[in-house]
């Protein structure tokens, strides 16, 4: 796929999103690089070159609605077409049913939602000329919704139904469409979720951190680049014909059918 095949990822700058860029550094010619830290995202373009690649940093904030119109030009009056898509960005708040203000609703779904239907509307014309691929981003706790994190699991489930909307449309126009579904992954922000949440139940982060596999019934945290290979495997040609899908990676958290 390398030769003349441009990339997409948002969130680009960390977790993730940093280590999707990364790996799909090794198949497309071009990886373009979307989040707000334009420092961290430089980091990524250094690896993402290393590897072999294009890079091409975009420091924006996509929950601007007017941003992922700008994004998709710059991209298409660059390298004049995009394959991929993958929305990762986006940080929802941890913060109780009972406690979360309509403000913190409307932030969560600001970015992770409907920044990530922008830009797949945006890019959409493009990706229908490249008979490209889509991927979206929610998470376990969509699958396992709780008080203590109604809106993680609110937008992941809205995520899922979303891409099936897109895939419905992407089987008329040629364009693949599928979410991914990782559960607790190690990353960077979780580590901060620890820091925060360990002291509140009077234990260490090391302590926390060690019993939080056990209470959810998984051997180990997953990492990011785990989630990376399954996520370059979604946009590759051997699993072109995977669309609509969920694909969940969790370690064996949801135990459901």
């Amino acid at each position: 796929m390398r030769s003349s095949s441009v990339a997409i990822v948002t969130g680009a700058s960390q977790g993730i999103g940093r280590a999707t860029a990364l790996r799909l550094a090794h198949d497309f010619s071009a990886v373009v690089l979307a989040a707000r830290n334009k420092d961290e995202l430089q980091k990524t373009a250094a690896g993402v070159n290393a590897a072999g690649a294009e890079s091409m940093v975009c420091a924006l904030d996509l929950r601007e609605p007017q941003l992922a119109e700008n994004l998709v030009n710059k991209v298409l009056d660059r390298f004049s077409r995009i394959d991929a898509l993958l929305n990762i960005a986006g940080a929802v708040p941890q913060i109780d049913l009972f406690k979360m203000t309509d403000a913190q609703w409307e932030d969560g779904l600001a970015l992770k939602l409907h920044g990530a239907r922008r830009l797949t509307i945006c890019a959409w014309d493009a990706l229908k000329a490249s008979k490209g691929s889509v991927v979206l981003i929610s998470g376990s706790a969509a699958l396992d919704p709780k008080p203590a994190f109604a809106a993680v699991a609110a937008i992941n489930a809205a995520i899922i139904v979303l891409a099936k909307a897109f895939a419905e449309q992407g089987i008329k126009d040629g364009v693949q469409v599928n979410s991914v579904i990782p559960g607790a992954v190690m990353t960077a922000r979780r580590r901060s979720f620890f820091e925060k949440w360990a002291p509140a139940h009077n234990l260490s982060i090391e302590d926390a951190m060690e019993k939080f596999p056990e209470e959810v019934g998984i051997a180990r945290f997953g990492k990011p680049e785990e989630i990376a290979d399954l996520m370059a495997f979604m946009v590759s040609p051997a699993a072109k014909w995977m669309t609509g899908a969920s694909v969940r990676m969790d370690g064996g958290e949801i135990k459901g059918i």
